[in-house]
């Protein structure tokens, strides 16, 4: 217990040091003093020297970055062998009879192995087919969470998954500007960054590491018991899966405990596993010629529907890649209604044979993405377009990596415009309602719109607006009231809404904050100014100060901003938050939705995040004796539970 407890000591000392250095260095400001860091930091010394155990991300040791020329092939001393998997839970009793078993996630990542000697990390291998993996080793020392030194010094062998959050790998392909690079899931932006020949590029993607089996740690009394392993495990300074100790008995409502977390899960999982507690049973099992009997994945229950493909929508992006996606006859899977699933390339249609007609069975994988699952009369593709369904320019074929995907060829396609346009338009950009995609590209192709500045003058096409399908004298006037209201907002909001790429909302206020509101300040800042700001990095500063590079940018932007009414911001606004991490959830009353909440915490130097962490401060709640996933979590971390009125509380007493 006096272990664990210098463990969590240990991590929350690397978190604040590395958060102080990080700012001192990159932005310029001091979160402590010196007296402070230094004794901090002698602390963090003290422990590990105590632990033994120094994480890899700790600012004791310095990890050097390491290109190779490949990746070394090594075979496992041990096969590592596939699960025998269900999707039925009668089956999972089955297996447990009288037996206690571990259930925990079966993480959706890469699995590596890692062994210890001497308390140091020697080697790291990826599971590759089972039999031979990858010596990925110089890049497992730099995952985010992986202890570079441990207390036992004898050899450990233990497995893991490789996971990154899709936090994480949404930050990193909004980063991407080019559409074919970005990462489809999770998994393989995992699988690539594990794998990479420069561990530098590993070392920003964030990737974590979840110990699952320990393999091998002789001369440790584990009681015969795998929780006992993973509880060790946890003493050594490793992540550990989620895992709780079930019977025949339990296993089912556990299965639906694991199963109503998923949507709010920021990392990738495909099912659970069971593995027997007593590791002696476990063994006397053996296995069979593909599976260890000592184990079982449980994936979940796929919701597979019949139905008709009705059409082929292909539809356009701004980088001319034009996506094909899949309309069929209405069905309801896992609770909502779904007529509507991506296809992604030609190369996936002509695997299924896709033709109009056929009849399809759908799903949606790990509960939430619609996919289909097989075509059953696989008529065959037919009537790929040769001219682009927006501009009716010429349509290429390309191959882009292992698939073939479409293009429209023509720069100065519309729908290169309109994707612009809709972001300009969108609740956090200007948040201009009444102009879907649909309207903007007839208000393109008609030549109302050519730049942002134009939207602001529809009211010069009144009769015309009106006049068209679908609108009327309610609709135009609902929209014109929208545009007039659009006038007035923030800068932060202006910058988002021009699209540079990877310049989210959340950047945009760093960097408008950073730089005090200067419109000025914000058309001449250079690239090493940017980079040196918190959370912007060589690649948004690189795309930053690239859009502004062009003349015919900057014109629109200032012919933007004399449409607009930007009231000066209040950068001298009492930073009360500062450091104060916020998870907001429910419906609120006191303001119009959830965002203008997250807008006033920005405001005043906190953080908005997703899940309820041991990092939270407060989870905001109207309803705070509700039994959400969201209010367990913060009554298991004592993290206090305060309503909107108490918040707004919190904010006139903090600021008076």
């Amino acid at each position: 217990m006096i272990q664990q407890s210098k463990m969590d000591r240990i991590k929350e000392l690397v978190e604040l040091l590395n958060k102080a250095g990080k700012s001192y260095y990159s932005e310029g400001r001091e979160l402590m003093s010196n007296y402070e860091y230094d004794a901090l930091y002698d602390e963090l010394k003290k422990l590990e020297e105590e632990t033994g155990c120094v994480l890899s991300d700790s600012p004791t040791v310095n990890v050097g970055y390491e290109v190779l020329s490949e990746l070394p092939k090594e075979r496992h001393e041990r096969p590592m062998l596939s699960l025998d998997k269900t999707k039925d839970v009668e089956r999972l009793k089955e297996f447990l009879g009288g037996q206690k078993a571990l259930i925990s996630w079966k993480l959706d990542g890469l699995t590596v192995v890692l062994t210890y000697q001497n308390g140091e990390l020697v080697k790291a291998v990826t599971r590759g087919n089972g039999v031979i993996g990858e010596v990925i080793t110089n890049n497992a020392k730099v995952f985010k969470n992986v202890p570079l030194k441990i207390p036992y010094q004898g050899e450990l062998v233990l497995r893991g998954e490789a996971v990154i959050s899709y936090k994480d790998f949404e930050k990193i392909n909004e980063e991407i500007e080019d559409v074919d690079a970005k990462y489809k899931n999770p998994r393989n932006l995992c699988s690539g960054s594990v794998r990479q020949l420069n561990n530098q590029i590993t070392a920003k993607r964030n990737v974590m590491f979840y110990a699952f089996t320990l393999v091998q740690a002789d001369g440790v009394d584990f009681q015969n018991s795998r929780a006992c392993q993973m509880e060790w495990l946890k003493s050594q300074g490793f992540t550990t899966v989620e895992y709780y100790m079930v019977t025949r008995d339990t296993v089912e409502d556990e299965v639906a405990k694991f199963s109503s977390k998923i949507s709010e899960n920021d990392f990738p999982s495909d099912g659970l596993v069971l593995t027997y507690d007593d590791i002696a049973y476990g063994r006397s099992l053996g296995r069979t010629a593909k599976f260890p009997r000592d184990s079982f994945a449980f994936k979940w229950q796929d919701e597979i529907r019949e139905t008709v493909l009705r059409e082929i929508e292909w539809s356009p992006s701004r980088t001319g890649l034009i996506n094909p996606v899949a309309i069929f006859d209405p069905v309801e899977l896992e609770g909502t209604t779904v007529s509507r699933a991506s296809v992604h390339n030609i190369s996936i249609m002509e695997e299924l044979e896709l033709g109009i007609g056929d009849k399809i069975e759908v799903y949606k994988a790990n509960m939430i993405i619609p996919q289909i699952a097989e075509n059953l009369t696989r008529s065959g593709v037919k009537d790929i377009p040769e001219r682009c369904p927006v501009c009716q320019g010429e349509t290429k074929i390309r191959q882009v990596g292992n698939a073939k995907a479409l293009y429209c060829m023509n720069p100065e396609c519309q729908a290169k415009h309109v994707k612009a346009f809709a972001l300009f338009v969108s609740r956090d950009a200007l948040n201009i309602e009444g102009l879907s995609e649909a309207t903007l590209e007839k208000f393109i192709s008609r030549g109302y719109i050519h730049t942002f500045a134009d939207i602001f003058h529809l009211d010069r096409y009144k009769d015309e607006i009106q006049g068209m399908e679908g609108f009327g004298e309610k609709s135009y006037r609902k929209l014109i009231e929208s545009v007039k209201k659009a006038r007035t907002t923030t800068l932060p909001r202006v910058v988002y809404s021009l699209g540079i790429a990877g310049i989210g909302l959340a950047n945009a206020k760093v960097i408008c904050r950073e730089l005090k509101y200067d419109v000025e300040a914000l058309l001449m800042v250079t690239e090493e100014e940017l980079n040196e700001i918190q959370g912007v990095g060589e690649v948004l500063a690189k795309a930053f100060t690239g859009y502004f590079s062009d003349a015919k940018h900057v014109e629109n932007f200032r012919k933007l901003l004399e449409e607009l009414t930007i009231p000066e911001e209040t950068s001298t606004k009492k930073q009360i938050f500062e450091g104060v991490n916020f998870v907001i959830t429910g419906s609120v009353t006191h303001f119009a939705n959830r965002g203008e909440v997250k807008e006033l915490i920005e405001s005043l130097g906190g953080k908005v995040t997703g899940s309820v962490t041991s990092k939270t401060n407060y989870l905001i709640n109207n309803d705070v004796t509700s039994t959400s996933s969201k209010n367990k979590k913060a009554n298991e971390l004592g993290i206090p539970i305060i309503s909107e009125e108490t918040f707004l509380e919190l904010v006139n007493q903090e600021e008076s």
